[in-house]
């Protein structure tokens, strides 16, 4: 079952900065995400760009790293997860 926030994910053909903002916001509220995930699954090429666009729109996103395997299973260190925190002008989300 996919959440109702992933649903406005669909267009993965929006390339536009805007676009893939939406996307990366949509993802945060529904889950952590790593900068793989998001240039992956979501088609964001620049994740660490829209984040820090998106916190200069209010939005609180806290950045933590983590050893990950890439999608050939090569582990990379210090990985961006990117961890929604509070929306732009609204309650905290994460403890």
């Amino acid at each position: 079952m996919v959440s109702a926030c992933l649903q406005k994910v669909a267009d993965l053909k929006a390339t536009s900065a805007y676009a893939q903002r939406q996307r990366v916001l949509a993802v945060l509220i529904d889950h952590p995400a790593s900068t793989f995930e998001l240039r992956d699954r979501y088609n964001v090429m620049m994740p660490g760009a829209r984040v820090i666009e998106l916190r200069e729109q209010g939005h609180e996103i806290l950045t933590k790293r983590q050893n990950l395997p890439d999608r050939f299973g090569r582990i990379h260190p210090r990985v961006a997860v990117y961890v929604l925190v509070r929306l732009a002008q609204q309650k905290e989300l994460v403890a």
